[in-house]
């Protein structure tokens, strides 16, 4: 990871000031966050560090926020936030570059922890040896959230307590936002490295997920050895987190993709991510998520205006291909596959290209909605009982009728036999999704059986082969009865649920079991993806119900065939 004076935060309910402390005199494992202890059992102070006070004695920190909570009775209960912690992280390139030493930085952060956190009991420590062994100098300031003393109001804080002393730290994002500000703004009086901290990243890589993404790999690095010592092929080598996992699969199909619907498609059908048209930005859901993440946790190159920006250039470079004019010369052609598929007799000029209709897939691909059914309210017991209520659920009604209606218009429902027959389609192939998924569950139950019979053979293979030589048989077999009979099972089992009557290797069955884990994974999603169709169709039939014999829909439907457009 790559630092230019950023800005980190984190709070603690940890009641033991000491703790904070000790972290910053004494080496800690990165992982475990663990006191890294020397051959005696006893801490290893870290190498190089600086360390101060800010209306406290640094080494009698602990002592004093305790008698301070006590004092106006704070910082009492488990759930309270005892003390805020903030990194300021320099650039490596800053020791080099700019000259920044250990006391040069620790001369900033007392600078700017005075100026921002006025009144506070607060250490502050410059640590040398890298944070997250980077190699860069970073500061540390702890503070306790109780306010020690009384200062002057300042224009970063929004109550008037805020200034007062027997008060807690209060953090909010337009908070936040100015602390970033007062780091850019002595960083580059300083002459250090710098980034706008208010930028939205490009490619948002938080601690958190760079920590799990180490963990995962590790795990699955410790995984793959056993594997491989077991005479099996590694399924995967590399461990992606699963915002990794949508950050590369929207790279990839980003570099080729025209159009948001071919955009969409191509996620889905290669890597199962269903991505949704927000108006004002793009939402994804991972294949084992049920919550959408956006462009505010992935990055910018992942938003919408970013991508939309993509589409373009590639469409550009697809007519220029296929024209033979450079692409400054060509104009995308406004509205894309939607425009193709609604205008498909217009002809395409020299300088425009048109992107091929969907093929017959996009007819059952779909994006779930947020439809709910339509309450009956002239059966609906509360609605009855409270007024209030049942305006509520008026307007709740009238906003699923008209998402309702505006859904069948884009699907391009005629009547209701078309949305029916739609239906009863996707109800087939639920159905047939999920015979075939319980199928591959009982294949997969059956090679499970005959792992737990190999195991079972081979862990009393050797006692069965003693018995063989052994003088005396049936003394041995007397000695050894369980364990024989366990083997003689298994054999039977296994032979009798073998083809060709043979026992099986274990690592045959175990690479078996690997196939139909994943075409059972593979199934579950197509079963799941149909399941959640037919649901919503349900919805959308019964809201249709709902609304065409409605009371005052009866005497229309009395002149004209049901009509959904």
């Amino acid at each position: 990871m790559k630092y230019m004076a950023i800005l980190k935060h984190t709070t603690s309910k940890n009641s033991n000031y000491n703790d904070a402390l000790f972290y910053l005199l004494f080496e800690h494992d990165g992982y475990t966050m663990k006191p890294v202890l020397d051959e005696k059992g006893k801490m290893v102070r870290r190498q190089s560090y600086l360390l101060d006070g800010m209306n406290c004695n640094p080494f009698t920190y602990a002592e004093e926020c305790r008698e301070l909570n006590e004092q106006y009775h704070k910082n009492q209960t488990p759930g309270e936030i005892k003390a805020h912690h903030y990194i300021i992280s320099f650039d490596p390139h800053d020791q080099d570059e700019c000259g920044l030493t250990a006391e040069r930085a620790q001369a900033i952060g007392m600078e700017y922890a005075q100026k921002n956190f006025p009144g506070h009991q607060a250490i502050i420590c410059t640590h040398t040896d890298g944070h997250n062994s980077s190699g860069n100098i970073h500061v540390h300031i702890v503070i306790n959230s109780l306010r020690k003393l009384d200062v002057e109001p300042q224009d970063f804080m929004e109550r008037p307590c805020d200034s007062r002393a027997g008060y807690k730290h209060h953090q909010t994002r337009s908070l936040l936002t100015y602390l970033q500000k007062s780091l850019m703004e002595i960083c580059n009086r300083e002459g250090l490295h710098q980034v706008d901290l208010l930028t939205p990243s490009e490619n948002k890589i938080t601690e958190r997920e760079y920590w799990a993404q180490k963990r995962g790999q590790e795990a699955l690095d410790k995984t793959n050895e056993e594997v491989v010592a077991f005479g099996l092929t590694p399924a995967k080598t590399r461990f992606q987190t699963q915002k990794q996992f949508l950050r590369d699969a929207i790279a990839d199909v980003s570099r080729t993709a025209t159009s948001f619907e071919e955009f969409q498609k191509v996620l889905w059908e290669n890597y199962s991510i269903r991505v949704t048209d927000k108006n004002v930005r793009y939402s994804y859901l991972h294949p084992e998520r049920n919550k959408n993440m956006t462009e505010r946790v992935l990055g910018t190159d992942y938003g919408k205006e970013h991508l939309m920006k993509l589409f373009e250039e590639n469409l550009l470079a697809m007519q220029s291909r296929a024209t033979g004019e450079p692409p400054e010369h060509l104009e995308v052609q406004q509205g894309t596959a939607q425009n193709a598929r609604t205008d498909s007799n217009a002809e395409p000029t020299s300088s425009s290209i048109f992107v091929e209709p969907l093929p017959d897939y996009a007819a059952i691909f779909f994006v779930k909605s947020d439809l709910h059914l339509v309450v009956d309210l002239q059966n609906n017991v509360k609605a009855q009982q409270s007024r209030a209520y049942m305006q509520k659920v008026k307007l709740s009604n009238l906003k699923q009728m008209a998402q309702t209606v505006a859904y069948v218009q884009e699907q391009g429902y005629d009547s209701r036999e078309d949305l029916r027959a739609s239906y009863e389609e996707i109800v087939g192939k639920r159905n047939e999704a999920r015979k075939t998924l319980r199928a591959t569950e009982d294949k997969l139950k059956a090679v499970n059986e005959k792992i737990h019979y190999t195991g079972q053979y081979l862990s009393n293979k050797k006692t069965y082969g003693e018995m063989l030589k052994a003088k005396n048989k049936k003394k041995f077999r007397q000695e050894h009865s369980s364990e024989i009979a366990l083997y003689e099972s298994a054999v039977k089992f296994l032979k009798e649920h073998s083809p060709d009557g043979k026992i099986p290797s274990m690592k045959s069955l175990q690479q078996e079991k690997e196939s139909l884990t994943i075409r059972r994974k593979a199934q579950q999603e197509t079963y799941q993806y149909f399941k959640d169709y037919a649901k919503e169709l349900k919805t959308v039939c019964a809201n249709v119900d709902a609304i065409l014999d409605a009371p005052q829909a009866k005497e229309s439907e009395r002149t004209k065939p049901h009509e959904i457009s």
